[in-house]
């Protein structure tokens, strides 16, 4: 039996990763893979002590890292259940049907891509619509595009689009985008970028093969078409909590609800990252509350001991 179960191998896990290994604990990090949301960020400036880097190059060093302390790495599968158990003990599947023991857990799962839900979207998935422009927009060089969305996620796939297509359209639901002034301005700049706003997409149009173009309506219900080669949903996530118990308290958008320490309302387990209900959603964020839930884990095992 594990001491401690990390689920998730992005900012949140892979700190708390390194933590727990500087503990001596015996634990185990399942992950389907390393890097998560934080290699499919863009550029990334407000990392502390490094003035420039990308999302990829800091996943890979956040994972490089974690990785030097040798830990067990239960890789290449989704955490499936999260069960506790009468005598105080976690009972953690995996989508393999194997079962992982440990006396704690702390969930780092973070979050997934919300999608548009209109006709289309489901067929055309990775046939032109994308949800990661990062992995996904190189393919796009020299074509049309279209970002749908109005916060930072949206602003940095149409940012780095611009510089990929020919041309970039914009479809935001509201009349001015949500995400940093910066980003915004910079956007702005773009003589390849042409902004739509209070328009709502209500179909991925397509040749039976590709994505062809998008239909929106605007704000006075008059509904339009626009031809484009690729389309890149960027209109919020939805945490990854599917696998939690159902006594777990979360908050009205499904987070999971913590205490400054970490601690869930389940005595135990532990909570970290994007699938906690915190405010804003960083990487350095992530990366302490990481830090912060693992050492909380450290007090709870050693009362258990005590």
């Amino acid at each position: 039996m594990y001491d401690l179960i990390i689920i998730g191998g992005s900012a949140a896990g892979a700190t708390a990763a390194i933590y727990a290994a500087r503990r001596g604990l015996h634990f185990a990090v399942i992950a389907k893979d390393f890097g998560g949301e934080v290699a499919l960020s863009g550029d990334v400036d407000n990392w502390p002590g490094i003035k420039h880097t990308t999302g990829i190059e800091l996943a890979q060093s956040f994972t490089e890292h974690m990785k030097s302390y040798n830990p067990k790495l239960i890789e290449g599968f989704l955490t499936t259940k999260i069960e506790k158990r009468t005598d105080g003990t976690f009972a953690v599947t995996t989508d393999d049907s194997a079962v992982h023991e440990a006396k704690a857990v702390l969930v780092a799962t973070g979050v997934h891509s919300r999608e548009l839900g209109v006709p289309g979207e489901k067929e055309y998935r990775l046939k032109g619509v994308s949800y990661c422009t990062v992995c996904d927009g190189p393919v796009f060089q020299g074509k049309k595009t279209i970002t749908i969305g109005g916060g930072n996620s949206a602003l940095e796939s149409a940012l780095m689009l611009s510089d990929i297509a020919t041309h970039v359209t914009v479809i935001n639901k509201n009349a001015q985008f949500k995400g940093e002034k910066v980003l915004v301005d910079n956007l702005l700049k773009k003589t390849n970028v042409n902004i739509v706003y209070e328009a709502m997409t209500t179909e991925i149009i397509g040749d039976g093969k590709f994505a062809t173009g998008v239909r929106y309506k605007t704000k006075d219900g008059v509904e339009h078409e626009i031809a484009m080669d690729g389309a890149f949903v960027h209109i919020g996530q939805t945490p990854n909590t599917q696998m939690l118990p159902a006594d777990v308290k979360k908050d009205p958008a499904g987070y999971i609800k913590i205490e400054l320490d970490g601690a869930t309302s389940v005595p135990g387990l532990f909570a970290a990252g994007d699938v906690t209900h915190s405010a804003h959603k960083q990487i350095v964020i992530a990366a302490g509350q990481g830090a912060a839930a693992c050492l909380s884990a450290v007090q709870y095992l050693n009362r258990l001991t005590s």
